[in-house]
């Protein structure tokens, strides 16, 4: 007879879990786009207690940073950028600007335009 020592949280408690993640999560989001830097700043320090001076790293800043790190440690980033590129390319290349005339002089369509920065969080 199998004894169960622990048993995983049923579907009902995952849901509730998941739904305050996504309500929290839609928060911060909302919160980042009306106030910008000014919550980013205030997240930082309630989750990481991380307050730079500015949330751009400086190119020394990433070199040090890379310099701490284990030789398993490098290799998996590079890992996880290859992977990453790779899908992200398979992505892009599926992705293409349309453009048509619908009708004389009515043109409809979309294009990809890429920005110049974006900002990622990776909690830990």
């Amino acid at each position: 007879m199998i004894r169960y020592l622990k048993r995983g949280a049923s579907a009902a408690v995952l849901a509730e879990a998941d739904a305050k993640v996504r309500t929290t999560v839609e928060g911060i989001l909302k919160d980042v786009e009306a106030h910008g830097d000014e919550a980013v700043r205030r997240y930082s320090q309630q989750f990481d207690q991380w307050d730079p001076a500015d949330f751009t790293l400086s190119q020394a800043a990433i070199e040090a940073a890379v310099k701490q790190l284990s030789a398993r440690e490098l290799e998996d980033i590079h890992f996880a950028q290859t992977q990453v590129r790779g899908f992200a390319q398979i992505q892009r290349d599926s992705m293409k600007d349309v453009e048509v005339e619908t009708l004389p002089g009515v043109v409809l369509g979309h294009k990809h335009i890429p920005v110049n920065a974006v900002g990622c969080y990776v909690p830990g």
